[in-house]
């Protein structure tokens, strides 16, 4: 062998150890807050963790809880989190307050939120609900999903409302009320508490639609930062396909490790009624791919709480939101 094809084989040789020991490129490392403990509809997100989306997205992300003693908005807006779980409703209310965030993808076509009432006391449709002597609701409910519920039906009246303290004992003992709650929670431990199936009325099946659970990003950021925005709504939106679809232990498993108390029946469940009530997939999310966002959405619902009185009606809050990041059929192909 000749000394100069040595030289050039130890010289190969000394690039490829190199290269080998260099180390990978560095990952972008984000937080994302959530708005409560960690359950099935924070699922995609934990999918997204668990089987290496996010790495393979470049990114190394910390799911950090919500709670009753959290404050994950205030996180993102002193830029402690990159990205937070928001709402339609919220976004508005920032436009009118003047803080710069901006919703980037709509995870959840329907809000969960529903009112339940009991069996066989003559409640078979929303409208019925006026009907019963007492709501049992959130000041929040009240001042919001309230509202339109006394415009866009007849009946109701504010003489039905009583406060709900996420107790369900007061609306077990009264068979004329009817209680807020989640889809995808309270249903569940009513049926275990009371040992009957309750009637549930989604909102947003009866006309109250904003979109939920968005990922919300600071406008400054997301000037700043194109890319990541890009790429972890991407990567949670593959995220939620493969925990909606694939095999969804290990997020699961990451679920139960972060919220001690969650259990894998109420997971089951959770996942079966945002599969059958199409919380995640519906509307444009079923052509356009999870998390589409759409111009003429925003605006239908933001007329409803205008009418209602809900939010002010000169507000313009095409700034609330952007479609760039979204409606590009992406993960759709992970479907089975």
């Amino acid at each position: 062998m000749s000394t100069l094809k040595t030289i050039g084989l130890g010289l190969a040789a000394g690039v490829a150890s190199l290269a080998a020991a260099a180390p990978a490129s560095a990952l972008d490392e984000i937080s994302f807050g959530t708005n409560w403990l960690a359950e099935a509809e924070h699922g995609g997100y934990y999918q997204a963790v668990a089987d290496g989306t996010y790495e393979k997205y470049g990114l190394k992300v910390t799911i950090v809880q919500g709670g009753p003693q959290a404050a994950n908005q205030a996180l993102l807006l002193g830029d402690k989190i990159q990205f937070f779980m928001g709402g339609m409703l919220g976004a508005f209310n920032a436009i009118k307050e003047g803080i710069p965030v901006v919703e980037v993808a709509a995870i959840f076509q329907k809000d969960p939120q529903v009112l339940i009432a009991h069996p066989d006391v003559g409640v078979e449709e929303f409208k019925d609900l006026a009907t019963l002597d007492t709501i049992f609701m959130g000041n929040a409910g009240f001042s919001t999903y309230f509202r339109w519920m006394k415009v866009a039906f007849e009946g109701f009246k504010d003489e039905q409302y009583k406060p709900y303290t996420f107790n369900p004992a007061p609306f077990l003992a009264d068979k004329k009320s009817a209680q807020q709650g989640y889809l995808t929670s309270e249903p569940y431990e009513i049926e275990k508490q009371g040992g009957f199936t309750p009637k549930v009325f989604l909102l947003a099946d009866a006309g109250y639609d904003p979109y939920s659970t968005t990922i919300e990003v600071k406008r400054e950021y997301m000037e700043k930062n194109p890319d990541i925005v890009k790429r972890f709504v991407e990567a949670s939106i593959v995220g939620w396909y493969n925990y909606l679809y694939g095999d969804n232990t290990p997020a699961n498993d990451l679920i139960k490790k972060d919220n001690p108390e969650m259990t894998d029946g109420q997971l089951e469940y959770s996942l079966a009624k945002m599969k059958e009530y199409g919380i995640v997939e519906s509307s444009e999310a079923l052509t356009m791919g999870i998390g589409c966002m759409t111009d003429e959405r925003v605006k239908e619902f933001y007329d409803k709480v205008v009418e209602a009185g809900v939010i002010e009606g000169n507000l313009d809050v095409t700034k609330s939101y952007t479609t760039e990041y979204v409606c590009k059929k992406v993960g759709m192909d992970l479907k089975k």
